[in-house]
């Protein structure tokens, strides 16, 4: 019935500006008044098309606006469902409630009280498309209205089917993207052009921003994705990732080997506990845990708390890095709910061991939580998904990926001999 009505407003006026189909369900979420009085108070709009069907009531809430003159725009109705009456018995019309329901419920009995109402109710459906017509050619000569010159459709490409059947190919894609086209005569990142970005002189926060969430984020939000990077970047020759470049490049492997084999080592006890941290997190806080019982149901369940710990800093010995990001956040983020939730259960697991601080992993995860919450641009669902898919480790991949290349260079530059572990530092046991 939308798409009849569609073709038909579309053949004889300049376009339509929003069709709604509400349904014939018992209960609607929305009345066809709703939409008109709506429609009325929008200026683009110049005239209404209403399409009801037999059954319910809907249709009288527009005849009791347009009686109590709250819709000055014309309005062209015509109810379905005529044909009802040379049916010896009721008849179900394929909706919940296309059926009449005794005569006030009537096709007719609906098509003449919008009559009487003041609204423009043709014949017979046949009609309708006149009527319409007739409704749109006054509002042109009232000057209400300035036809649109048509637009010649551009031609669409010949069917997969079609064309195999004439001997033609035209092979179905096998890739889907949604970041990034290199198609035209420049690239574009979430449908940004290169050169703008570079005109505009966004960095690399706000290239992450497009290609990772497909949207272009505040400053205050890609400022803090930079400072990530920078305070992630290398955190020494000792640490296991690195450890694995350098004796990746002692052995003379190519850059990408002695990368690969230091990123290989990211995981739940090596800089990927972001994402974790920020799930459970999330999770405490939104259910209303206090710290304690936060802490004491991981520790029920055998789960460390991620986000939580330090080999060697301490409440004596704090971690500059998340110092600078907390600061930071305090004097940008709108809202900072879920990092003073993590600082409250490390107030209460210091408590239990000097090294139980928040560590850097718990400190972005927990400040990502903010920035997209805090931001207003992501839903429940989208935030979700974004630690669910592990964008916030991906973070902490790409940051360390500069130091790894870093460690790669400096290896090859100093030409360090292959690296064999000195036997002193093993302890032979049998």
């Amino acid at each position: 019935m939308s798409n009849e009505l569609y073709n038909t407003i579309a053949r004889v006026t300049n376009g339509i500006f929003e069709g709604i189909a509400i349904g014939g369900d018992v209960f609607p979420g929305s009345t066809l008044s709703d939409h008109v009085l709506r429609f009325n108070n929008i200026p683009q709009v110049k005239m209404v098309v209403v399409l009801g069907e037999l059954g319910g009531h809907d249709e009288y809430s527009l005849v009791e606006a347009l009686k109590q003159g709250k819709i000055n725009k014309p309005v062209v109705a015509w109810v379905s469902g005529t044909c009802a009456r040379l049916f010896k018995s009721e008849v179900q019309f394929g909706h919940a409630g296309a059926k009449s329901g005794g005569e006030v419920e009537s096709a007719q009995a609906k098509n003449q009280a919008l009559r009487e109402a003041g609204a423009i109710v043709p014949t017979s459906y046949e009609a309708l498309e006149g009527a319409i017509k007739e409704t749109y050619e006054k509002l042109v000569e009232e000057g209400r209205v300035t036809p649109v010159k048509e637009v010649t459709p551009p031609q669409i490409p010949e069917d997969l089917n079609t064309a195999i059947k004439s001997g033609k190919v035209r092979a179905p894609t096998h890739i889907i993207s949604t970041i990034s086209d290199d198609r035209g005569e420049e690239p574009a990142y979430a449908g940004v052009p290169m050169s703008s970005i570079v005109e505009q002189g966004l960095g690399a926060g706000d290239v992450i921003s497009l290609l990772w969430f497909k949207r272009g984020l505040p400053r205050y939000c890609t400022r803090f994705i930079e400072i990530c990077i920078v305070l992630c970047a290398d955190h020494g020759p000792c640490v296991s990732g690195a450890h694995n470049t350098i004796v990746t490049a002692r052995a003379g492997k190519d850059l990408v080997s002695s990368l690969v084999s230091g990123l290989l080592t990211i995981g739940p006890r090596f800089g990927g506990a972001i994402d974790d941290a920020a799930r459970y997190f999330k999770e405490a806080y939104d259910k209303g845990l206090t710290p304690y019982e936060f802490v004491e149901s991981m520790k029920r369940k055998g789960i460390r708390v991620p986000g939580i710990g330090h080999r060697i800093k301490s409440s004596d010995n704090r971690d500059k890095r998340v110092e600078l990001l907390q600061r930071f956040a305090r004097s940008n983020f709108p809202s900072v709910k879920y990092m003073e939730y993590a600082v409250e259960v490390e107030t209460y697991t210091l408590t239990k061991a000097n090294n139980l601080v928040l560590n850097v992993d718990g400190a972005i995860g927990s400040l990502f939580l903010d920035l997209l919450a805090g931001s207003g641009m992501f839903t429940k669902q989208e935030i979700d998904e974004i630690v669910g898919i592990g964008y916030l480790n991906g973070l902490f991949v790409l940051a360390r990926s500069i130091g790894l290349i870093g460690h790669t260079f400096d290896q090859k530059r100093l030409k360090q001999p292959l690296y064999r572990h000195p036997w002193e530092d093993v302890l032979y046991t049998k």
